[in-house]
């Protein structure tokens, strides 16, 4: 460490604090926050280690500074955002790609020097007359394969106390690794504050990563997906890591499902937000590893995953005592738990589609808030917004796998990918292959844009494995290295497809209901253990009548009737065709190092439909498939 760090370090911190940083042998470490502290000119520097002591302090000092507000209930918190800061913004959010380097066209790039300059500039002088927090966490399970060191320099206490619910801690894991610790650092400023503590510039938001060395600069926003650097902005740098090192890091829950006999089958899941990714990790009866980001890796010829995070930053709406049970449970009763853009009245917290009446006034993210109140643009304000989070540590609830922790990780035995789709795939199938399942459900998930992006919703879009936003690589070389993966392991996880939100041709009703996903995720794991047969459709793998009758009744107490079969489970084959269409022109025009392999699944899949319609016609009931076999 030079003379000038140490004595920026000085200069800032206490004795105590002076103490914990040097307890870290690290350069690189040191030379971050030394940087951090003459750009961003804070008052005073405080370094958290893992103690209950820190811990209890950041949580203390968001209320104190203002960032959150006690709820009635004991250990609930409020935080407010802007209403420009309500969502992961893709516009503002870019990779640093130096000279001579190239990612896919369809990622937000800026050149390397020139956002450096830009984002710095924002940041120089950003933390005057504040304190500036130095945080230690780590991705993964600490001290395992799995493990990422990393340090956040913010001075946003909310940030801070988000970190602890959502990450475990890592300033031991520092100490221990040293000059060995390859970690990723963010620093953040929320910038200019207004009256309420909110980032009052958003206009001069930049969320920029350098990942020539693996650090996140992030000023002018609050909104956890923007500031707390663990989350996407980390996975971004993660998956470059993990290409180099051969192993996935993806935007995936982890759950644990039970089957016959009490066993229990691992299953990860990608599903763009709002899409029922959370709804179907927590799903009741089973258990949940995570809701966001799974890391996989290849151990001793298996597919080991593990979550990266320790908490969930999860959407509430729609969140009720029905359907969530689990959840619901943390949410109304005392536990830490912070909630963000929800309405406040009296203390409680609401938001949209809870189950219960709302009030007609209260604070929301737009400040006092009425019944019929309007923004600049005219448009009615909802009492709280579509995109309101809670965040919780996975620990508190009830159906937290007792596997979270375990440094080996998890065997996995199924994948699912789910997005929006009203017109073409059908509730649930499985790849034929590991190949065909990455690419015609992963490579070719297509969904519609979701209030959990800032912008225009309803949008149809690829999102390629619902990771698109955060791949930092091209994209085609990050197609090879999942269809790669499966060659690492002596039987890699069945592949599926899932689609809760096909619509009837006619009515335009969703053909499922909300809790048939639990129908779908039991039937996978059947089909995991070979316990059930399929039907070979032109699109994959999909369930017989007669497995899903004693399934509805088992799990949902239903009656499940052959219409009801057909309407989910007929092949639309004008609308698949016209998918595959969409999916080929994505992949030619926005993946130009596409693998000739996913052409190649994809000209097959047309084959398939092109041969099932000479056969059976545009609109196929699936026990037609029973008949021949249209491979």
């Amino acid at each position: 460490m030079s003379e000038e760090s140490s004595a920026v370090f000085r200069r800032t911190m206490s004795a105590e604090d002076y103490a914990r940083l040097m307890a870290i042998r690290n350069n690189r470490l040191h030379e971050f926050v030394a940087d951090a502290i003459q750009l961003c000119e804070p008052e005073r520097v405080i370094v958290c280690d893992d103690s209950p002591e820190a811990v209890a302090m950041t949580r203390r000092m968001a209320i104190q500074a203002g960032e959150e507000k006690p709820l009635a209930i004991e250990g609930h918190t409020v935080h407010f955002d802007g209403p420009e800061d309500q969502g992961r913004d893709r516009e503002v959010t870019k990779y640093l790609v130096p000279e001579g380097d190239h990612l896919s066209p369809a990622l937000k790039q800026i050149e390397r020097q020139e956002g450096l300059a830009e984002v710095r500039g924002l940041l120089k002088g950003a933390m005057r007359g504040r304190t500036m927090i130095v945080r230690f966490m780590s991705l993964g399970p600490t001290d395992s394969l799995f493990s990422i060191p990393c340090v956040e320099c913010t001075d946003s206490w909310y940030v801070s106390h988000s970190l602890n619910l959502l990450y475990r801690l890592g300033y031991e894991q520092f100490k221990h690794l040293g000059e060995e610790a390859r970690f990723f650092a963010t620093l953040h400023s929320a910038g200019k504050l207004d009256e309420r503590m909110v980032s009052a510039e958003p206009d001069k938001k930049r969320i920029y990563i350098d990942y020539l060395t693996d650090t996140v600069y992030s000023v002018n926003t609050q909104y956890a997906g923007n500031t707390v650097g663990l989350k996407k902005l980390a996975l971004r740098l993660t998956i470059r890591r993990a290409d180099r090192e051969g192993w996935l890091a993806e935007h995936m829950f982890l759950m644990g499902v039970y089957g016959p006999g009490g066993r229990k089958t691992y299953f990860a899941g990608a599903f763009p937000s709002a899409c029922g990714k959370t709804s179907t990790a927590m799903l009741p009866g089973e258990t949940i590893l995570g809701d966001d980001i799974a890391y996989l890796r290849a151990i001793d010829g298996q597919c080991r995953a593990a979550n990266a995070e320790a908490g969930i930053f999860g959407i509430i709406q729609n969140v009720n005592a029905k359907d969530d049970p689990a959840i619901w449970d943390v949410l109304t009763k005392p536990g830490e738990v912070i909630f963000s853009n929800v309405l406040v009245k009296d203390g409680r917290p609401y938001w949209l589609g809870m189950g219960c009446e709302i009030p007609d006034e209260g604070e929301n993210f737009s400040g006092r808030w009425y019944k019929g109140k309007k923004d600049a643009q005219g448009n009615e304000i909802p009492p709280a917004h579509k995109n309101a989070r809670y965040a919780v540590a996975l620990h508190a609830l009830a159906n937290c796998d007792p596997e979270l922790d375990n440094p080996e990780g998890v065997l996995l035995g199924g994948i699912m990918y789910g997005g929006r789709d009203a017109h073409s795939y059908v509730p649930v199938q499985q790849g034929f292959d590991w190949n065909h399942g990455i690419i015609a459900y992963g490579a070719s998930l297509e969904t519609e844009t979701t209030y959990a992006i800032l912008g225009q919703e309803g949008v149809p879009e690829i999102n390629l494995m619902s990771i698109q936003d955060f791949v930092s690589l091209p994209l085609g070389k990050y197609i090879r290295n999942n269809l790669e993966f499966g060659q690492k392991v002596r039987k890699p996880p069945l592949v599926f497809g899932v689609n809760y939100f096909l619509r009837d041709r006619e009515t335009g009703q969703f053909v499922n209901a909300v809790r048939d996903k639990h129908v779908w995720v039991k039937w996978m794991e059947l089909r995991v253990h070979d316990d059930v047969g399929a039907i070979a459709a032109p699109t994959g793998w999909i369930p017989k009548y007669e497995d899903l009758v004693p399934l509805f009744r088992q799990v949902l107490g239903k009656q499940y009737t052959l219409d009801d079969y057909r309407r989910q489970f007929t092949i639309r084959v004008p609308e698949n065709l016209a998918k595959l269409d969409r999916v080929e022109q994505f992949h030619r025009t926005q993946v130009p190092d596409a693998p000739p392999v996913l052409f190649e699944v994809l000209a097959a899949q047309r084959q398939r439909l092109l041969k099932a319609r000479e056969l059976f016609g545009d609109y196929i009931t699936p026990e037609k498939f029973l008949q021949q076999d249209i491979r």
